[in-house]
């Protein structure tokens, strides 16, 4: 296995709805904290919609290992911030038998 630069500091959030005084929710973003990982970038991709194109493009984050459960292990549905940048998580496994480091797959959507 090759060596692991985790480089680059993102902050853990995960979704949490509140109520709007309307009867429905809101959503917003709690931080859980800070991590720091390696950031590599995939194949990219442009999706159009009616008034808008997106540009997506899929991520491999690697982080330190935490065990199942644990409020500083990332899962699919929460996301990675990094300044105005935001990282979807779409899923996450084990990079090593060891359980040492987590490979996360997301993907960064711009507006264009």
């Amino acid at each position: 296995m090759s060596r692991v630069h985790l480089g680059r500091r993102l902050v853990l959030e995960a979704m949490s709805r509140v109520p709007d005084g309307a009867g429905g929710y809101g959503v917003v973003w709690q931080p859980l904290g800070t991590v720091w990982a390696a950031v590599v970038a995939g194949t990219g991709r442009e999706v159009g919609g009616v008034e808008t194109v997106v540009a997506a493009t899929g991520y491999r984050i690697t982080v330190r290992g935490a065990l199942d459960g644990a409020p500083e292990r990332p899962v699919a549905g929460q996301r990675f911030r990094e300044a105005t940048r935001v990282f979807m998580i779409t899923a996450v496994t084990e990079r090593d038998a060891g359980g040492r480091y987590l490979t996360c797959f997301a993907t960064e959507e711009v507006r264009t």
